[in-house]
């Protein structure tokens, strides 16, 4: 359903989500670190350096995010882990901790954490450090300077490694999180009317993602007409006139697992020009949905959509990116008149769907 309906109104009726996922355990995170140490062993690496960040929060349930000082995790083969932590936060580490068994090596502010790292170093007897890539360059010369023997080397094959294959109870959190994007997906294409501002829709969308049980959105695009036809739109905020193409890019998170779904569509009847991008894009999309498969590498089922980004390009004001989600399964409601491009699948809610050249 697309239209009828008010930010109010929705936002009476939503409530947090009902069936919420397990956290992660801490034996699910021993057994990361397990994998972690085998990795290591894999690719002759002594000591493992995880910064602030999604690893880190991976490994040791700390989701804080990279500041300009250090924290990190660091790990050794035999599975000894410390945590690198300014001094002042370490009433704050030890209440987010979600694995046991760690040391803390604390810093002053006058002090340099890399030589707390340099004495674990010591203690391992390692000259192979891998480092978390996404640890900023600056902490990384520090280090480097603190500790000359050591060779380091990048982490991403331990890292990258690890949390390529989730887990269920990782593939329930997302799932969670996809849900909850969904429902707040469903609910912002019915509170859509001419003259709305992209803000306006992009707040009601934060406002949905609370009411829903999550912290708001983790970011959000909506844009209308000619900003549809660019990643992330055009200056000013858009106002939706009917006709428009409408884009909507949104998530949320779920205990740091993430959602992101696009949705693309037409506020009103779809153009002939519409209609010829969306059978592009929908075909592109089903090019992608026939060839994946497990084993199968990622480029070649991109590859397979291809014709996408070379046959829109010749109409970019009416580009469409519903080739960036998954086709929609929900069912019709016979209140609406308008037809809605949810996924690449063109419906016209009501007793029965539309095919895509229909009116």
């Amino acid at each position: 359903m697309i239209g009828g309906s008010s930010a109010q109104a929705e936002l009476a009726t939503l409530a947090s989500w009902a069936d919420q996922a397990s956290p992660i355990s801490s034996d699910e995170r021993e057994a990361r670190i397990e994998r972690a140490r085998r990795l290591m062993a894999q690719h002759g690496i002594d000591a493992l350096l995880v910064g602030a960040g999604p690893s880190l929060a991976y490994f040791t349930g700390i989701g804080w995010g990279m500041i300009e000082r250090l924290v990190a995790m660091l790990l050794g083969p035999d599975g000894r882990r410390w945590i690198v932590c300014p001094a002042f936060e370490a009433g704050s580490l030890q209440a987010v901790l979600g694995i046991p068994d760690i040391r803390l090596l604390l810093w002053e502010e006058h002090e340099d954490p890399s030589q707390r790292i340099v004495e674990a170093l010591r203690e391992i007897g390692g000259a192979t450090l891998a480092i978390d890539p996404t640890l900023p360059f600056g902490m990384v010369e520090r280090l480097r300077k603190a500790a000359p023997s050591a060779t380091l080397v990048d982490a991403a094959p331990v890292t990258d490694g690890c949390r390529a294959i989730k887990s269920p109870a990782e593939l329930a959190l997302m799932r969670q999180a996809k849900q909850m994007t969904l429902e707040v997906h469903r609910r912002v294409a019915r509170i859509l009317a001419p003259g709305i501002r992209a803000s306006e829709v992009a707040a009601f969308i934060d406002a949905a993602h609370k009411a829903v049980g999550s912290r708001g959105s983790t970011f959000c695009a909506v844009q209308f007409g000619a900003s549809s036809a660019y990643p992330h739109g055009l200056p000013g905020d858009d106002v939706l006139r009917e006709g428009d193409m409408v884009l909507i890019d949104t998530g949320c998170s779920v205990q740091g697992y993430q959602s992101d779904i696009t949705r693309s569509y037409v506020f009103g009847t779809p153009d002939d020009e519409q209609r010829r991008i969306w059978a592009i894009e929908r075909e592109a999309q089903q090019a992608a949905f026939d060839a994946v498969r497990p084993g199968l590498p990622a480029r070649r089922s991109m590859r397979s959509r291809g014709a996408c980004s070379n046959a829109t390009a010749s109409a970019p004001a009416t580009r469409c990116r519903a080739c960036r989600t998954a086709p929609a399964t929900e069912s019709g409601s016979a209140s609406t008149r308008r037809p809605i491009w949810l996924a690449g699948t063109l419906r016209r809610f009501g007793p029965a769907c539309a095919s895509p050249t229909s009116r």
